[in-house]
């Protein structure tokens, strides 16, 4: 765990010694995700969703619309990276897309069951690849 509020599960640190079963491994996490985050969100007490997780942070409404705006936005650059050459990756800017009505005030039910789609598709996309998908630049 990370001292860092903004990141309370500690900074991104890549793994570059990617192997066969690693990503299989992560691949299956992405089929498992939209179970597990449900369960997660399902689990809060009473209030979390509209209430910020740390100090100058979204709500746990917002942070739900947020996973639900990244996932759709790594599962387009991976459709790009398989049907592109040499695809630029956008990036687009979190925080204005959390200050969003949606993001602010829709129930997150809809983030969830919109996770659960795209997941499908994503995990189906990704176990479809074989090695020279992988390493495309």
């Amino acid at each position: 765990m990370s001292s860092d509020p903004r990141y309370p599960v500690g900074k991104f640190t890549p793994d570059y010694n990617v192997t066969p079963e690693k990503r299989a491994q992560w691949i299956q996490q992405i089929g498992d995700f939209p179970r597990e985050f449900k369960a997660t969100v399902d689990a809060l007490p009473g209030g979390a969703l509209d209430r910020p997780y740390r100090e100058g942070g979204w709500t746990g409404r917002q942070v739900v619309h947020h996973v639900a705006d990244s996932h759709i936005n790594a599962y387009v650059r991976f459709r790009l990276a398989v049907t592109e050459n040499e695809p630029r990756i956008k990036t687009y800017e979190e925080s204005l897309w959390a200050e969003l009505v949606d993001a602010k005030t829709a129930d997150p039910a809809l983030s969830l069951t919109l996770l659960e789609a795209l997941h499908k598709r994503w995990h189906m996309f990704l176990t479809s690849l074989g090695p020279a998908d992988f390493a495309r630049t």
